[in-house]
């Protein structure tokens, strides 16, 4: 594995490739905003004890691989990340364009697990049975399971 985070007995790698559009999907993320709203959106990401692994702003959307330990949801994270930047985006816009904080996203976004592929943890998983098995070796002790295949459906 490559990177496991921790909490309190707990060991982790859960990412998601995040993607969501302001209203509309309006090209509005340029300049001095798209300058100014990266640093703002891994703050708020680190607010929420994730961390923005990378990222992208384009025109009209914004694409981030976001570490998330699982004490949290995916929805709190890009909801607190969305409605805290629109609150922001709102403020340093000023009164001179016609955006409001609770309108400057539209509503949702796409999320993918990002992480190990199936072919790595079957590998980890089929190695994990063979040290069992070498511990085994004189037969099948209290707490082992043998050949373990048919109750994962591998």
């Amino acid at each position: 594995m490559e990177r496991n985070e921790s909490l309190h007995q707990t060991k982790w790698e859960c990412k998601g490739h995040l993607v969501w559009v302001p209203k509309c999907r309006k090209k509005v993320l340029h300049g001095q905003l798209r300058k100014d709203l990266g640093p703002i959106l891994r703050k708020l990401a680190l607010q929420k004890e994730s961390e923005v692994v990378e990222g992208r702003l384009k025109a009209d959307h914004v694409h981030m691989v976001v570490s998330i330990p699982p004490k949290y949801s995916v929805s709190q994270v890009v909801g607190y990340v969305k409605g805290k930047s629109a609150i922001w985006v709102a403020s340093a816009m000023g009164r001179n364009r016609n955006f409001v904080g609770q309108n400057f996203w539209a509503r949702g976004y796409y999320v993918s697990t990002v992480g190990l592929d199936k072919e790595t943890v079957r590998e980890y998983v089929r190695s994990q049975e063979e040290a069992d098995n070498r511990l085994d070796q004189g037969g099948n002790k209290e707490g082992s399971y043998g050949d373990s295949q048919w109750l994962l459906g591998f």
